[in-house]
């Protein structure tokens, strides 16, 4: 044993709790100290890993710096373990350093220092968990985008959901997030849009290359509602009518839907607007300018094949329409020049392809595609009833909607579902599943254990039981393996969010937010909380409350970045 604090500590010694982050930058702390002084040639580390051993008999934490600076040291990496342990354990809060295998570095925390952790949790609130590790970014995250031909098909709703969670977890680690949703509302697909409703609207089937589904019908109607005498109007007008409102009408159905989900956008950004604007022309003129555009068969090229693409890029077509990549290169430019550091977009697995001329338009623009673009790909989703694929939709036709998954299982449920798996995973989501009120259910789970926290607090009130003030709870009482456990776990709640932040990765917090309820359900089952009958309460009682509080006050926490609510009764 490298090192021990002796005796009972006095209460004020460890006011505070030892957190990983926290344990971080002690180590960062130790490993700086025994720089200044000549005991260690090195580089202070930026970045120290702490961890939670596998096996709890190897202390609460353990960190591998020894290995990490023993080559740059020249020294044996137990050797260099051993000079720090000494200084490590004299740290508040700390109790045992011990030296492991071929350098690890076992820390056992003081009574008590765990404990504290539950106190900073309930005092923080809805700040618990949240850091600055990514201030001063301002990210432009777009994400959906879908065209404005049709509902929110489930793929889109999938984006929604992860992207909706992605930008709560950027902002919880101190970044500024615009969240961007793209209108694709110019160009063939939006004239097939408009001939289709035309034809609904005068009782004709819409064209083979037209859209389908009942909305079509919807939407005509209200186009001709909103027009009297539309039809009498020469053909042209008509369809230039059925063009513009029927656009503005699908749009105004697409956020109901997203809103209805709790996916609400500071931007929606129209692409016919880069068209009116000369934002196009502009953006062709800066490339030409920078020596990458070319003219060949008539048409404006890009050279992409400069920065790793597979191919040029037409820009403009010989008869001088533009392409949708030249729309890409003006809404980039426009999206820096509105000041975003950087730029992430979140497409489906269908539009892989497209990532290598992103990034290439990127470095011809002038730009850093590592440090200004981010492309996030994901995979498809199917939805399942009794083991078998739903493929029709009520309005859609042929295509599931976010309106028919929100039916199907809720709005909770249905965020919870897709931002639970990692997106470069396809998932099935089942019906089934994820409208039983079981612990198969995994937002059900989750959730009850809050509801579960709630009842227990609710009781104590009941009982004249309060937590009472944060320097009154003796939080040395916290000692139960289990108690252990779940403080370990709510300790790692801030390391959570900050990895799935940086890693683009929702999924993570769910899957934490999994393993807390168990750790929970775990805790409860073993250390009674309320006195019963007679008894009296004690220190213990009002710590362990204080113990529930700070559990519903991260699953709380967890469950917003996720957008899905935290019910108190279930």
């Amino acid at each position: 044993m490298a090192g021990r604090v002796d005796g009972a500590a006095e209460a004020g010694q460890y006011a505070r709790a030892v957190t990983p982050e926290q344990l971080r930058n002690v180590v960062r702390t130790v490993v700086a100290a025994a720089v200044d002084r000549g005991a260690l040639a090195v580089e202070v580390p930026d970045e120290v890993v702490v961890e939670r051993p596998k096996n709890r008999a190897h202390g609460d934490y353990a960190t591998n710096i020894a290995l990490r600076l023993a080559k740059a040291a020249g020294r044996p990496p137990r050797e260099v373990a051993e000079l720090l342990a000494g200084d490590l354990a004299a740290q508040p809060g700390i109790a045992a350093v011990d030296v492991a295998g071929p350098g690890f570095l076992n820390i056992t925390l003081a009574q008590g220092a765990l404990g504290r952790i539950a106190v900073d949790a309930v005092t923080a609130g809805a700040a618990y968990g949240r850091t600055e590790v990514l201030a001063g970014q301002r990210l432009n995250l777009e994400f959906v985008s879908s065209n404005p031909t049709g509902p929110v098909h489930i793929g889109g709703t999938r984006w929604a959901a992860v992207g909706d969670a992605l930008g709560r977890l950027l902002e919880a680690s101190g970044a500024d997030v615009t969240r961007e949703f793209y209108l694709n509302d110019a160009g063939a697909q939006i004239d097939r849009f408009a001939k289709s409703l035309h034809a609904a609207a005068l009782g004709r089937p819409v064209p083979e290359d037209g859209y389908a589904g009942s909305y079509i019908g919807e939407i005509a109607r209200q186009v001709v509602a909103r027009e009297p005498g539309l039809l009498d109007r020469p053909a042209d007008e008509q369809l230039a009518v059925f063009r513009a409102h029927g656009v503005e009408l699908m749009v105004a159905e697409i956020r109901s839907s997203l809103v209805a989900l709790g996916v609400e956008f500071d931007v929606f950004f129209s692409e016919t607007s880069l068209h009116e604007s000369g934002a196009l022309e502009k953006a062709v003129a800066r490339l030409r300018e920078q020596g990458h555009v070319f003219e060949h068969d008539g048409a404006v090229w890009l050279r992409t094949t400069d920065f790793g693409d597979d191919k040029d890029r037409v820009l403009i077509r010989a008869d001088g329409e533009p392409t949708y990549f030249a729309a890409d290169c003006a809404y980039y430019l426009d999206k820096r020049a509105r000041g975003f550091d950087r730029v992430v977009i979140m497409l489906a697995s269908d539009h892989s392809g497209y990532v290598g001329r992103y990034k290439a338009l990127v470095a011809a623009t002038g730009d850093d595609p590592d440090a200004h673009l981010e492309i996030l790909i994901g995979q498809l989703v199917n939805l399942l009833r009794d083991g078998e694929p739903v493929r029709m939709s009520k309005r859609a036709g042929n295509v599931v909607t976010l309106d028919d998954l929100v039916e199907a299982i809720g709005v909770d449920a249905t965020r919870y579902a897709l931002a639970r798996a990692s997106v470069d995973q396809q998932i099935d989501v089942d019906v089934d599943q994820w409208t039983r009120k079981t612990n198969d259910n995994p937002v059900f789970y989750v959730q009850y254990a809050h509801a579960r926290i709630s009842s227990v607090l609710r009781n104590a009130t009941d009982l004249g039981l309060a937590l009472g003030e944060a320097r009154d709870v003796d939080v040395t009482q916290l000692v139960h393996e289990r108690e252990s456990d779940l403080l370990r776990a709510i300790g790692e709640f801030p390391r959570v969010l900050t990895a799935a932040a940086e890693l683009r990765a929702p999924h993570r917090v769910a899957r934490y937010l999994e393993e807390l309820a168990g750790t929970y359900h775990r805790f409860y089952d073993s250390c009674r909380v309320l006195p019963r009958g007679d008894e009296e309460a004690t220190a213990l009682t009002t710590a362990r409350l204080w113990l529930c509080a700070a559990t519903a006050t991260v699953l709380r926490n967890g469950l917003d970045v996720l957008g899905v609510s935290a019910p108190e009764r279930m």
